[in-house]
């Protein structure tokens, strides 16, 4: 049994990334993706990262919710240009 507590700076230390706060707020910032591409896609990650995120939505696992909203934080400009440019 896993007792990992699921949270973003738990996820960004599975991914073998800083997971300090000012990190994960800098990382979000400055990898920001397309709206049409999906997190596990990101052309930053490295074949273990891609693995474990494309793994964990499939498996529909604990993580999952916690790799959503990191998806969310990194859609996050497309979908207020989107939203801009519906207007």
């Amino acid at each position: 049994m896993n007792d990992t507590e699921v949270r973003m700076t738990n996820l960004f230390l599975q991914l073998g990334l800083d997971a300090s706060e000012p990190a994960i707020a800098e990382f979000i910032k400055t990898h920001q993706l397309p709206a049409d591409m999906n997190v596990a896609d990101a052309p930053y990650w490295n074949e273990g990262q891609r693995q474990f995120l494309t793994e964990q939505l499939k498996a529909d696992a604990t993580w999952a919710i916690v790799v959503d909203q990191l998806s969310e934080s990194l859609h996050e400009d497309a979908v207020k240009a989107r939203g801009e440019t519906a207007s």
